[in-house]
Order: structure tokens, then sequence, then C-alpha cells
């Protein structure tokens, strides 16, 4: 290297020091009055251990869906006159539920599922049977009557 370029060389390398090499950093003009954030990697999460100890289990199976029958005057009423089963049945099954929950406990088809939630905030369901089914009998069976 020849000394006039090597002081040359040297002569930029001081005025950089001197005056900095970020002197001509150009502004990008927004072209937006609005700012938004740019586009970062986003990773997918890699968790190093579970976060539950055990996986939850269903928690609306048959046996929880019917609570309990009720046996009140008007229901066994409903049953002598209409073929017709009262049950309490927790608050957040449908009436599919229901109907797969009385198939399944009491081997009985329903005809037809009417649904309310009493005052006091617990759902009760009038599970109509068909004709060839006698709701007594089958009350008999489950054991309230």
């Amino acid at each position: 290297m020849s000394p006039k370029n090597a002081s040359t060389k040297a002569q930029a390398a001081r005025k950089a020091t001197l005056k900095g090499v970020q002197g001509q950093k150009v502004k990008k003009a927004r072209t937006s009055v609005t700012f938004r954030l740019p586009k970062t990697l986003r990773l997918a999460r890699n968790p190093k251990y579970a976060r539950k100890a055990t996986p939850r289990f269903a928690s609306l199976d048959q046996h929880s869906v019917l609570k309990q029958p009720l046996n009140t005057e008007t229901a066994m009423k409903k049953i002598e006159d209409n073929n017709t089963l009262v049950f309490l049945v927790d608050v957040r099954a449908n009436k599919r539920h229901i109907k797969d929950a009385v198939k399944k406990l009491y081997d009985v088809d329903a005809a037809k599922i009417n649904t309310l939630i009493r005052p006091d905030g617990v759902k009760k369901a009038y599970i109509r049977l068909p004709a060839d089914v006698d709701a007594l009998d089958v009350a008999n069976k489950i054991g309230f009557i």
C-alpha cells in the first residue's frame, strides 16, 4: 500500500470518527397519519410443561344431566294424564342431552321434551313418552312412585 493511499484512508477514518457515519441517514417520508407497528416474527407456543396436571373430563354425562325426578302433585298428574315424566336437570343440558340421558338410563325413547328454568335457577324438563310406553311403569321402575 502506498503512503499516499494510506494517508487518505487515515484521513477518511479520522473524519468518520469525528463527524460520525450516521450523519447522512435519509428519513423515510410518511404517507399516512396513523402509525402501524411493523409485523415481526411470532413464534408458536412451545411450553416446557403442561399447565394442567390432568385433562378435564366431560362434565355432562347422563348421570349429571338428570339430577332427580320431580314427584309433586302436579308432576304425578302429568304422569297419569299426559304420559309425561318431570325431571330436574342440569342448567347446561339441552334437549338432546336430556333425550340421550333418558334413553341410556331408562331405555325409553322420548317423544317430546319441554324445558323451563324455574325462578330459583333450576332447569325442569317435561319428558313426554310415546303412546306405547306407559309413564307410570317407567316411574315405578325408577322408584319414585
